[in-house]
This record gives structure tokens, C-alpha cells and sequence, in this order.
């Protein structure tokens, strides 16, 4: 049986799901983060599967999201996106130290992954956090400047006026180079990483990930089983069941799990 608990972390509202039978053992810890106006909730069916392959997984809400809201439009979160990447950032390494703190972390297992929104935060965290073991990335992107300023620019063709100035937006992109991992692949060091992406994505634009994949390729010429990359070519910003099956399959292969908890997925 798979249990989802609703837990609170430092005030940090997050879904723990896990095997019932095993809840209480030292297991590879998988950390998922959901999208940009999504929630936790939303990633159920990826923590259920990754749950019955024996991991413990942990779906925490970002600011301003799902529990955490705070009745902002849209156009107010998106004013907000950079805040919410970097405070999830944060608050990775704190849920972290807390279960591992609590005695349910398997030393040096540890993944993380994310969708959209999610899979910035992924490959931003890998820039920070040299204990996440595996990670996966569905519709993120690594580069942070050239999003940002791809942001400002849909704003500008729609005709809506920019929220910051010339002096906030320079500030901004100083602030997040520290976590564009386009900036710094180095800090990758042949880590397991598995990329997913539609093609005709609109929101998080399909050539920004997979040039960052073809500049990385050689890095991992000693481990080329360490890097993926899924392209779906009728996808937009949805990710289909074959993104769903590759992620928990990538961390079967890559997290050590015991061999009795590992099952098929079908």
C-alpha cells in the first residue's frame, strides 16, 4: 500500500509518499517539484509510481502556490517567477536536512526532478547542491539569463508594460547567473541527468534546453549513459506518458534501490 501523507516542513506544506510497509526505513529520497501556477497535487501519479519502485517522495508546494497563495494574478506571479525558483532552491536543502535529520534518507540517494517551473529548479539546484545524486528535467530549461530575457521580450511584443526597470532587470540577471547552470556545466560532473521536452513548446522554448544538452555531450563521452535527452515532436507544454515512464525508470537505474522494492511499471 502507498501512503500520502500532508506534512509541514519549517512552513513549507509538502506531500510525502511512500510505501506504508517501508515509511519508516532509510530510503533514496526523490524531491519533485511541480510547475509555474500548478501545485503538489498535480504530480501524484509520478510520486505513486516512484513510490512503488521504493523510493520516498516528497512534493513540497512553491511560494505563492496551491497552500502557500496569496490571491496573485498570474501576471503577478509571473512578475514574482524569479523569487519563487530561487526560494524553492532554498527550501530544497532544507527539506532535505530535515528527513535525512529524522533518520529516512539512504546516505547519498538522493534525486531531484521537476516539471516546467520544476525542471528550472532542478537543473538551478544542481548548480548549488553537490548531493543531488540523479535529476530530471521535464520541459525546464538550465538557462536562466537567456529565459529571463526571453520573458521580458514576449511582455514587450504583447504590449504589456515591464514591471522593472532597466537598473531591477540588471540586478535580477547578476542575481540568477549564479544558478544558470548554462553558465557552469562543470558543476554537472557527469551526474545522471535525463532531459524531456515537446517541440512545439511554447512556454519553455525547446531549442534552450536541447543546445544546452548538445554542449554538454562531450562532458559525459566517459559516462554517455548518464545523459539523455526525449524529444517528443507533437508535444507542446505537456508532458505525455513516455516523459512519465523515462522518469521513473531513470531513477530506477540511477538510485540504488534494494532489489526487493523495485517493480515493473506497466
Amino acid at each position: 500500500m502507498i501512503v500520502v501523507k500532508h506534512e509541514c516542513i519549517k512552513s513549507i506544506p509538502l506531500l510525502h509518499v511512500v510505501k506504508q510497509k517501508e515509511q519508516w526505513e532509510k530510503l533514496p529520497l526523490i524531491i519533485f517539484i511541480h510547475g509555474f501556477t500548478s501545485a503538489k497535487e498535480h504530480n501524484l501519479h509520478y510520486a505513486y509510481l516512484l513510490a512503488e519502485a521504493g523510493f520516498r517522495i516528497l512534493l513540497p508546494e512553491a511560494l505563492y502556490h496551491g497552500e502557500r497563495e496569496q490571491d496573485l494574478t498570474e501576471k503577478d506571479l509571473l512578475i514574482h517567477f524569479w523569487d519563487i525558483v530561487l526560494n524553492t532552491i532554498n527550501e530544497i536543502k532544507i527539506i532535505k536536512e530535515f528527513y535525512e535529520e529524522e533518520g529516512l534518507v539512504k546516505s547519498g540517494e538522493i534525486g531531484v526532478v521537476g516539471t516546467s517551473m520544476g525542471g528550472m529548479v532542478t537543473l538551478g539546484a544542481m548548480t548549488q547542491y553537490e548531493w543531488i545524486k540523479v535529476a530530471v528535467s521535464l520541459m525546464g530549461m538550465p538557462a536562466y539569463e537567456k529565459y529571463s530575457l526571453w520573458q521580458l521580450e514576449q511582455l514587450s511584443e504583447q504590449g504589456v508594460p515591464l514591471p522593472f526597470n532597466e537598473e531591477e532587470i540588471e540586478q535580477q540577471l547578476a542575481t540568477i547567473r549564479q544558478y544558470d547552470l548554462s553558465l557552469q556545466p562543470e558543476k554537472l560532473v557527469n551526474r545522471p541527468l535525463l532531459f524531456w521536452h515537446g517541440k512545439k513548446d511554447s512556454l519553455v522554448p525547446y531549442p534552450l534546453t536541447y543546445q544546452f544538452f548538445e554542449t554538454i555531450k562531450p562532458d559525459y563521452q566517459q559516462n554517455p549513459g548518464n545523459l539523455a535527452f526525449l524529444t517528443d515532436e507533437q508535444a507542446g507544454h505537456k508532458v505525455s506518458r513516455e516523459g512519465l515512464i523515462a522518469t521513473v525508470e531513470w531513477f530506477k537505474q540511477h538510485l540504488f534501490i534494494n532489489d526487493k522494492n523495485i517493480v515493473g511499471v506497466n
